[in-house]
């Protein structure tokens, strides 16, 4: 199908968008948008689910550089590199993350809102549907909703999520390394 150039126009809210999939990518996608949009003098959060701020991150140092806003409010990772900590500390983890999250996103204080690994907390229980979706509905009927642009990061399709999102990617794994092993390289995963 061609799209006629006199069809098109520009939003008249906020776009979401959700990248998610089993593959490498998601927050790379969503940090690159940070520095196209940086690149436009937009103010920016990128807010982190499920990442601790001691695991070593160049892309958020990029980040920062570029001055946007940087929250890990996650307890890092879970039930996954001999994650020992209790279930109940990543929940509150990610739902004070949460409510961070909508304060921030109805603020109207930013023009772009990353929440990184959203999706992948609620896929693990960490977070409730009903409190997404009320951040989700809520952000789409602010005042804000005009200059506010969301994307938020996750492993699985979550159809009730993706009915939110104006655009979704899905990124598909064909190999990775740690299928063999191999863990993460500095400069190339984190």
């Amino acid at each position: 199908m061609k799209i006629r150039p006199h069809k098109l126009h520009l939003a008249d809210r906020g776009l979401v968008h959700a990248y998610i999939g089993d593959g490498k990518g998601k927050t790379t996608a969503a940090v690159g948008t940070a520095v196209r949009a940086a690149g436009h003098g937009w103010k920016i959060l990128f807010l982190q689910f499920m990442k601790e701020e001691q695991w070593p991150s160049g892309e958020r140092s990029s980040l920062r550089k570029l001055g946007v806003e940087v929250l890990v409010l996650g307890e890092g990772f879970f039930k996954i590199m001999n994650d020992r900590k209790p279930e109940e500390l990543h929940m509150v983890a990610a739902n004070r993350a949460l409510d961070m999250a909508k304060e921030k996103l109805l603020s109207g204080n930013y023009q772009l809102v990353i929440l990184d690994e959203l999706g992948s907390a609620v896929d693990e229980g960490l977070l409730e549907r009903k409190a997404v979706e009320r951040m989700f509905k809520d952000h789409k009927k602010s005042k804000t909703a005009k200059q506010v642009h969301l994307i938020w990061t996750g492993h699985k399709k979550i159809p009730w999520m993706l009915k939110y999102a104006d655009l979704v990617t899905d990124m598909k794994k064909i190999k990775h390394p740690f299928d063999k092993h191999i863990i993460a390289t500095k400069g190339l995963d984190y």
